[in-house]
């Protein structure tokens, strides 16, 4: 089982940053490969970036390429998300999600993933 629990967001101005967090329970963080998902109002839940167990692999949706970064830190049990360049329609509830994956494969949709944060908001103003 694993517990994991989001922080970080917030409200901020269209071009700013915010630097969410999600930090899991148990001791075999480094067994799970992460992901950060969000969703806005009226629309599904999307992928926006996804990290391998030992954070040599990483893989971002296109309209946050060159903005976000995803990073891990396995000896705090944490996962980050690194959002620069904000834009309105970043606008969403953020969720972490862990899925065990000690190989290469990197899971990149919802319903491979077996855990999940109860979401932070993150609010960018035009």
């Amino acid at each position: 089982q694993v517990q994991l629990v989001e922080s970080g967001g917030g409200l901020v101005q269209a071009g700013g940053s915010l630097r969410l967090s999600c930090a899991a329970s148990g001791r075999t963080f480094s067994s799970y490969a992460m992901g950060w998902f969000r969703q806005a109002p009226g629309k599904e839940r999307e992928i926006v970036a996804a990290i391998s167990w030992s954070g040599g692999v990483t893989y971002y949706v296109d309209s946050v390429k060159g903005r976000f970064t995803i990073s891990r830190d396995n000896a705090k049990n944490t996962v980050y998300l690194q959002m620069n360049s904000l834009k309105p329609e970043d606008t969403a509830v953020y969720y972490c999600a862990a899925k065990y994956s000690i190989g290469g494969y990197l899971p990149q949709f919802r319903y491979e993933y077996d855990y999940w944060g109860q979401g932070t908001q993150v609010t960018v103003s035009s």
